[in-house]
């Protein structure tokens, strides 16, 4: 499995390539950071981070491309700018019919170190053990997008027994299969208050009563 890890953002949008699978020692084929310049026009910075990107895809091929999930922050023009560069990510896979996968921060951390608290330094460090680096990447953009990678292909088999046994779920309920559903109280005809029996109207099964020792 090849994952392009992609740590958005308008500045420095962070990009890693790690090939391998679950359970084996991965492998690091790229890491950089797609720079735009802040006093440009947002529509340029925009283009620039689409053009980087597509740069990385050209060149490495990926099967998957993780993105970091953008979440609230105190900060609203750093959210808006973060999210404007994941959605170029997501645009520039599905241009290419690549799945995306996002991936929360806490999850990737909690996939790398353990911990979904930990910090950066941290990151960087088990980033840097995992793939058998000299150093961690810098800036921390770009471990953050090999540690993207990273989570995705540890967390992808997990997902993807999931999604199947949803899939298998739903195919055995479809109609004509062996795991019809049932409705309720499809196996039984309808049932009616006192269908076993006659219907019973007030006094139906005894004599009328007339009071003792009064006549009409």
């Amino acid at each position: 499995m090849r994952v392009l890890g992609v740590d958005p953002g308008l500045t420095r949008c962070g990009v890693g390539v790690v090939e391998g699978v679950a359970g084996r020692p991965l492998t690091m084929l790229g890491v950089g950071v797609v720079r735009t310049p802040a006093d440009a026009e947002l529509g340029d910075r925009l283009v620039a981070v689409e053009q980087g990107i597509e740069a990385w895809l050209d060149e490495y091929s990926p099967g998957y491309v993780a993105v970091e999930r953008v979440f609230a922050q105190h900060n609203v023009r750093t959210v808006m700018g973060t999210a404007q560069a994941s959605a170029i990510a997501m645009l520039c896979a599905a241009r290419r019919g690549i799945p995306v996968a996002l991936h929360t921060p806490s999850e990737v951390k909690a996939a790398v170190t353990g911990s979904g608290r930990a910090e950066k330094a941290q990151v960087g460090a088990m980033v840097t053990r995992l793939l058998r680096l000299d150093a961690p990447p810098k800036p921390a953009d770009a471990a953050d997008a090999l540690a993207l990678a990273i989570c995705h292909i540890w967390r992808a088999p997990a997902q993807n027994r999931l999604q199947q046994a949803v899939a298998a779920h739903r195919t055995s309920g479809a109609p004509g299969t062996s795991g019809t559903p049932r409705t309720p109280g499809a196996s039984a005809a309808p049932r009616t208050s006192g269908a076993s029996a006659a219907p019973r109207t007030s006094g139906a099964s005894r004599a009328p009563r007339t009071l003792k020792g009064r006549t009409a």
